[in-house]
């Protein structure tokens, strides 16, 4: 189904890839304008998308299919979880660019073409209907961000864009092989197809460990997350707002596009490992944060925290949990941008990301602190904040499977306010000791508009999230109606069916007694 009479998602890959192309021949000025211009685009076609999504209409929509060869197809489309996360990515963009204005003065149009090419990527990845079509999208989007952190990042880039492109790549070359099986035995690689096909369960999985090696790596899930704190502190600041925002959701999608809908029964006997190691990551990365004092590197830890709360809140195969999933990772890519921003404005004044270096803030940039406190409330879950719907509805679900696993993250969640308080305690407060911290100006008004739009979504989802959940409440009922087969008994429930059997037996018992 096509509500509209064009390939809007055609015309929102090609867009950027031609402006790409065009910047590379430009100069800095012009390719500066061309892709503010091209991503403010793409945020009002994604409006358009939105507008015109038929809510409680067919599962896919928007769809174009243009068969090439063999089992190959130009297919797109998409679903309320896909458009969410395109509406994230073109959201995000403009933000970027304008991050970028003033901070990158060198080799310019070939930056801002990798930008807009990840842009296209990342689109496709969301829109891709095509197994063999999500890989190659999936993929290529290693290459513009390994360029943005190798080529415009700090000191060690080097290094941190290498183990980026190494850590992410060897996790996906079995997934291609997984692929070439699952289209062999399934003779389709359509994955609105897939999503119904019954793989058996002994193939499952395989299957599933080989898509576990890729998705595990980009969300990314303890102990293979090392690769985020280096690529985090070394890429330039828009870098790290878009690989926060929307590179690591990435991960989160493929578990719930795939792993999750196509090896139900496989998902199900692997969730002791999903737990396992989502609880470590709450806590281990939770406690590596406090004692971190690179204002980014604290970020990329709190990052791996969050999306353990992604990980245990899809495996707990209930409605509660995937609904707040997505909702984290809608919320954690506007939250981990805009900290990533905040840690930027103040970069660029006093070029040192150093936590004792700050301090007193809150008296000559009382709009920065006002904001920067929004989003550091929003990370801890504040009610009110988008963090606070999706961390709830997560851990509810999750309750429902596991309250062991569930106790263990909401101390996670309690150490991430420790020490996202204790930043802010730090830069914000106390008294301003250094004289540049004391001439440090407030927001300028190109910093106040790129931070200002973000903190209306982050109360905008706090306040109203009914908004961002009506679209994917249909998408996330047929995946709980595809896995309902597998889900696991929770331990509550069980102790309570025990105890009502128990009590009914001694109540026969007794009866029977009296009888006599």
């Amino acid at each position: 189904m096509n509500q509209l009479d064009f390939p809007i998602l055609s015309l929102m890959m090609g867009l950027p890839m031609l402006a790409a192309i065009i910047c590379l021949f430009i100069g800095a000025n012009a390719a500066r304008l061309l892709a503010l211009a091209t991503t403010l685009a793409l945020f009002v076609l994604g409006v358009i998308l939105w507008i015109n999504y038929d809510i409680g209409g067919p599962q896919w929509q928007y769809v174009e299919r243009v068969d090439l060869f063999g089992n190959f197809a130009w297919a797109l489309g998409i679903d309320g979880i896909s458009m969410m996360l395109i509406m994230l990515t073109v959201f995000l963009m403009p933000i970027c660019i304008g991050a970028s204005w003033e901070a990158i003065k060198d080799r310019v149009g070939e930056y801002m073409a990798a930008f807009l090419f990840m842009e296209v990527l990342m689109i496709g990845v969301f829109a891709a209907q095509d197994i063999f079509l999500f890989y190659i999208l999936f993929e290529a989007g290693l290459i513009p961000m390994y360029l943005i952190i190798g080529i415009w990042g700090g000191a060690n880039r080097i290094y941190a864009s290498y183990k980026f492109f190494l850590y992410t790549l060897l996790g996906s070359v079995v997934m291609l092989i997984a692929m070439l099986w699952m289209v062999q035995d399934a003779g389709t690689s359509d994955i609105p197809t897939l999503l119904n096909y019954d793989f058996a369960p002994e193939a499952q999985t395989w299957l599933w460990l080989a898509f576990f090696a890729s998705f595990a790596v980009k969300m990314p899930m303890w102990p293979v997350h090392t690769w985020l704190p280096d690529a985090h502190v070394q890429a330039p600041t828009a870098g790290s707002v878009i690989l926060a925002g929307v590179l690591l959701k990435m991960g989160g999608y493929g578990f719930l596009r795939f792993s999750i809908p196509m090896f139900p029964e496989a998902s199900e006997q692997f969730i002791w490992l999903i737990f396992a190691l989502s609880m470590v990551a709450v806590i281990y990365t939770s406690l590596v944060a406090l004692v971190q004092q690179d204002m980014k590197k604290l970020i990329a830890y709190s990052s791996v925290a969050h999306m353990a709360i992604v990980t245990v809140g899809l495996f707990a195969f209930n409605r509660q949990g995937i609904e707040g999933a997505i909702i984290v990772m809608l919320s954690h890519g506007l939250v981990s941008g805009a900290l990533f921003l905040c840690v930027g404005v103040i970069y660029d004044r006093l070029h040192t990301r150093d936590i004792d270096r700050y301090g007193g803030l809150s008296v000559n940039m009382p709009k920065y602190a006002i904001l920067f406190l929004l989003f550091t409330m929003a990370s801890i879950g504040l009610p009110g904040t988008s963090g606070f719907v999706g961390e709830f509805l997560s851990l509810i679900g999750l309750y429902k499977v596991n309250s062991w696993v569930t106790l263990v993250c909401t101390v996670g969640i309690i150490l991430g306010a420790g020490y996202m308080l204790y930043l802010y305690r730090r830069v914000a407060f106390g008294e301003l000791v250094h004289d540049d911290v004391r001439a440090m100006p407030d927001l300028s008004a190109r910093e106040m508009a790129l931070l200002a739009p973000i903190a209306a979504a982050v109360m905008w989802m706090g306040v109203y999230p009914e908004s961002f959940m009506a679209p994917i409440r249909g998408d996330v009922g047929a995946i709980v109606a595809r896995i309902d087969r597998a889900a696991p008994a929770g331990d509550a429930q069980l102790k309570m069916g025990q105890a009502k059997a128990t009590s009914n037996v001694d109540q026969a018992q007794a009866g029977h007694g009296e009888s006599h």
